[in-house]
């Protein structure tokens, strides 16, 4: 008896190939990475100049395994940042993408960083190595003509933290400065004592506080101040003015108006387009509000950042201090100005 015929297996356009990840990656070429507009347009290695000057690299007399290039982490924070990845998430996606590998400068590496790794550089470089990179990517605008023109755009944006709980005794205590005694080293740790709260429109907020300085040209942040959420938005005006801005016109909303504010303006040199705010007794004139609807059709455009920055993740913080907030805060606003380089650039804006 002849044996009967096996059913043919059906064809599969999977086929093995020893080139594949070759074929792969010319295939992400001509498609178009969009990292590689990262790489055309910023110098991550005089990025990570100005993180190695402002937080030298660690020297160990005993040797050990060395760590990886500051420009290869450089290149991972921000990948995190913009991509708003944990460290977990960003070490799985360092082994699991081809664009990330080739990104950082680990395709042929057979260590990529863990999230053990990146947890340590970031506290190395801290608050000094964000604020490096936040200035090192300004003097890349500069470099590329893209100067602060049109005028100041000033405004703040609460940053919200994790909420913590205290008991009756725990807050009298922490009032009078003092550590409740049952507290252990491991839950001091994870208690935020910096974030403060405050009420906007009616609902109570906690967490922190960012100043940000846009020009109106651009929509570049130029300058950023940092504090807690209790720190009223006024209070960050000075320091968040730009000198080098060409244009004398400042822009802010009704949170900071005030008689010797614009005293200070005015004999500073400064054009006041700050939005009048009513009082009880004393509502806006007609001219007032038309004024503030001016005033608000040019003051919109910082928005723009906070809502790019919310894209990126969001402003929730997940650290606990006033240090590590700030790190995060100012990382939001280098991030911001490295992707809206990227795009000045690949639109062809034309600094002038």
């Amino acid at each position: 008896m002849t044996k009967p015929k096996m059913p043919k297996s059906p064809k599969s356009a999977i086929k093995p190939d020893l080139f594949a990840a070759d074929l792969r990656k010319q295939k992400i070429d001509r498609m178009g990475d969009p990292l590689v507009a990262f790489e055309t347009h910023i110098d991550f290695a005089a990025l990570a100049a100005d993180v190695d000057q402002a937080a030298p690299r660690p020297v160990s007399p005993q040797g050990g395994r060395p760590p990886f290039p500051t420009e290869t982490m450089v290149r991972i924070l921000f990948l995190k940042r913009v991509n708003n990845l944990s460290d977990e998430q960003m070490e799985y996606q360092l082994l699991d993408r081809m664009s990330y590998q080739r990104f950082c400068g680990l395709m042929d590496s057979a260590s990529i960083p863990d999230r053990t790794t990146m947890w340590t550089f970031e506290n190395r470089i801290g608050e000094v190595g964000a604020q490096a990179l936040f200035d090192g990517i300004e003097r890349q605008l500069l470099k590329h003509g893209y100067i602060a023109r049109g005028g100041h755009i000033i405004d703040a944006t609460l940053v919200p933290a994790p909420k913590q709980h205290f008991s009756k005794d725990d807050k009298e205590m922490l009032k009078e400065g003092a550590m409740p005694a049952d507290w252990s080293p491991a839950k001091r740790r994870q208690k935020d004592l910096d974030a403060t709260w405050t009420k906007k429109h009616g609902k109570s907020h906690h967490g922190y506080k960012l100043s940000i300085n846009v020009d109106k040209r651009y929509k570049v942040i130029r300058k950023i101040e940092t504090g807690t959420a209790a720190t009223h938005d006024s209070q960050h005006f000075e320091a968040v003015l730009n000198t080098s801005n060409t244009s004398r016109d400042v822009y802010a909303d009704k949170g900071y108006p005030s008689a010797e504010r614009e005293a200070q303006l005015q004999e500073a040199g400064y054009r006041n387009h700050i939005q009048r705010k009513g009082q009880r007794n004393h509502p806006l004139s007609e001219r007032q509000k038309q004024r503030n609807q001016r005033i608000a059709r040019v003051r919109a455009r910082v928005e723009h950042p906070f809502a790019a920055i919310a894209q990126m993740g969001g402003k929730f913080i997940r650290t606990i201090g006033q240090a590590r907030a700030n790190f995060a805060m100012t990382m939001m606003a280098a991030s911001y100005n490295l992707k809206r380089l990227v795009y000045l650039k690949q639109a062809g804006v034309v600094a002038f």
